[in-house]
């Protein structure tokens, strides 16, 4: 008597045939989304093949300028004359960038406050006043920092003036937006505490909201401020002051040594303020200051 076709099959095989048999849609699902990403690979590969040409993307442009890199970076660590560099000059400047990012931060975060509750849908109902709130928003943040820079370069002259308002007009933006966000994610359970006291709407977002939301707001307006320092810099290329000024005359006239020096004050200061800023939230939020570590 000849043996069955299936019993000369591997075990292991027939378990996965039955196991196909099975759940067939289980795997046809499985297959699909190989097949999607294959798919998705494949319009990725054929996207940077575009843009390589598109952009004239080659080798001997990606590589060819390496020799030339090479030589800005030993210039860079190869300081002279350290002793007769303008330090004065450079620590005003950084100090104005310093100032300038305060003063931008400050303000903007003052100004986009109300923006807290006006771009909250959990807080504003009707439609028309908090989209109009919400595309204000986005009209402020979608113009880049170096455009408004521009601007007011033509409008008030160069120098801070015009760094302070270019950090200003995009903050208002970055920050009325974040801080609406922290509002719409707050938990209504206090507000619902405060609300059954027969508190009013006022008394509500005082007690119930702000205690919730002050913390997160605190964090991310000196993250604002941290992150105007490194705009400031940018800001102060095209006329309005600071330390990026000073960057770019270095620049222009090829002194990499003390550009390489003007980029590490740079980073430096910005770690500072990381360290202020970790102080500033652990101490307001009650945690120990050495939890910043």
């Amino acid at each position: 008597m000849s043996a069955s076709p299936m019993a000369t099959i591997d075990p292991a095989t027939r378990d996965l045939a039955a196991v196909l048999a099975a759940y067939p849609e289980v795997f046809k699902q499985a297959k699909l989304r190989r097949r999607q990403r294959t798919a998705i690979l494949l319009v990725i590969a054929a996207y940077l093949l575009f843009a390589a040409w598109f952009f004239d993307i080659t080798p001997y442009r990606l590589f060819g300028g390496l020799g030339n890199m090479g030589i800005v970076i030993r210039s860079m660590v190869v300081w002279k004359n350290v002793a007769t560099w303008d330090y004065a000059s450079l620590f005003q400047g950084m100090i104005e960038t310093i100032a300038m990012a305060f003063l931008g931060t400050l303000l903007a975060s003052l100004l986009a406050f109300p923006f807290t509750f006006l771009a909250a849908r959990n807080i504003v109902k009707p439609v028309l006043p908090r989209h109009a709130a919400r595309r204000f928003l986005d009209l402020m943040r979608g113009v880049d920092q170096l455009v408004w820079a521009l601007v007011f370069v033509r409008a008030v002259g160069l120098g801070p003036l015009a760094g302070v308002l270019a950090l200003i007009a995009s903050s208002i933006g970055d920050l009325g937006k974040v801080y609406s966000e922290s509002v719409e994610d707050i938990d209504q359970k206090p507000i619902e505490g405060v609300r059954s006291t027969g508190a009013s709407r006022a008394q509500e977002l005082r007690f119930g909201l702000l205690p919730q939301v002050l913390p997160v707001l605190l964090s991310q307006t000196l993250y604002m401020f941290e992150h105007n320092v490194r705009s400031a810099t940018v800001l102060g290329i095209v006329g309005a002051g600071g330390i990026g000024l000073q960057l770019s005359e270095r620049i222009r006239v090829q002194y990499w040594d003390q550009a390489c020096f003007i980029i590490i004050l740079i980073v430096v200061t910005v770690a500072l303020i990381d360290l202020f800023a970790a102080f500033v939230r652990h101490r307001f939020i009650g945690k120990p200051v050495a939890a910043r570590f």
